[in-house]
C-alpha cells in the first residue's frame, strides 16, 4: 500500500490539498534550490520541482506517491524569493504596474511502477501601481519571505494584485486542476 506525499512544507500547498478527502503526509525537500539562468522558466519551475520529488522519493516508501511543486515569477527575468529587504523592495518595484507570469512546476512520481509525470502551469498577474512607501509597508507586514516576487495573493498581497488571468490556485503554489488531471490519469487517483 502506498501512501501519498506533499514534497513540500508549504502550508499553502498544503491547505490547498487539505480541500479534499485525500489523506497525505507532509516530507519537505532538502535539496538547495539552484536555477540554471540558460533554461527557461518553465523548464527551471519543473527542473526544481523533479528534484525535490526525487529528493523525498529516496527517503520514502518505494511504493508511495510523491507530488512536488515549485513557483516562479517571471518578469524580464526569473525572480525566486527575496533574499533581504533590499531584495523584495527591487522585486516588488520591478513588478509593480505591470504584467508577469507566475510558473509552477509540479512532478508526480511513483518508484514503483517507475511513472514519472513533470508539469506546470502558467498564470499572467497584473499588479497594481505602487509608490515606494507602499512597497515598504508591505514588505513591513513581513509576507514577501518565502514567496516567489515576494508578495502572497492569498494573504495581504491581494490588495496590491489588479488581476489575474488563468489559474488563481496556481499562484499560491499548486496548480490543483491541473494537478488532478494527472493523477487521475496516470495514478487512478481521484481527489474526490
Amino acid at each position: 500500500m502506498y501512501n501519498i506525499i506533499l514534497a513540500s512544507t508549504s502550508p499553502r500547498r498544503k491547505e490547498i490539498l487539505n480541500n479534499f478527502e485525500i489523506p497525505f503526509k507532509v516530507k519537505g525537500s532538502e535539496i538547495e534550490e539552484k536555477m540554471d539562468d540558460r533554461e527557461m522558466p518553465e523548464q527551471i519551475a519543473m527542473s526544481l520541482a523533479f528534484q525535490k520529488a526525487i529528493d523525498v522519493a529516496n527517503k520514502c516508501n518505494y511504493e508511495d506517491i510523491i507530488i512536488a511543486a515549485d513557483t516562479i515569477v517571471v518578469k524580464d527575468e526569473v525572480l525566486g524569493k527575496p533574499k533581504n529587504y533590499e531584495d523584495a523592495f527591487k522585486m516588488l518595484k520591478a513588478l509593480q504596474n505591470n504584467i508577469h507570469f507566475v510558473i509552477t512546476g509540479f512532478s508526480i512520481i511513483q518508484l514503483s511502477t517507475n511513472k514519472k509525470i513533470v508539469c506546470y502551469e502558467k498564470t499572467k498577474v497584473k499588479m497594481k501601481a505602487l509608490d515606494d512607501e507602499m512597497i515598504k509597508k508591505y514588505i513591513n507586514t513581513g509576507e514577501v519571505w518565502d514567496k516567489a516576487g515576494a508578495y502572497a495573493v492569498q494573504g495581504k498581497g491581494a490588495a496590491i494584485v489588479e488581476w489575474i488571468e488563468g489559474d488563481y490556485f496556481n499562484v499560491v503554489g499548486l496548480p490543483i486542476s491541473k494537478l488532478q488531471n494527472n493523477l487521475k490519469k496516470y495514478f487512478d487517483i481521484d481527489l474526490f
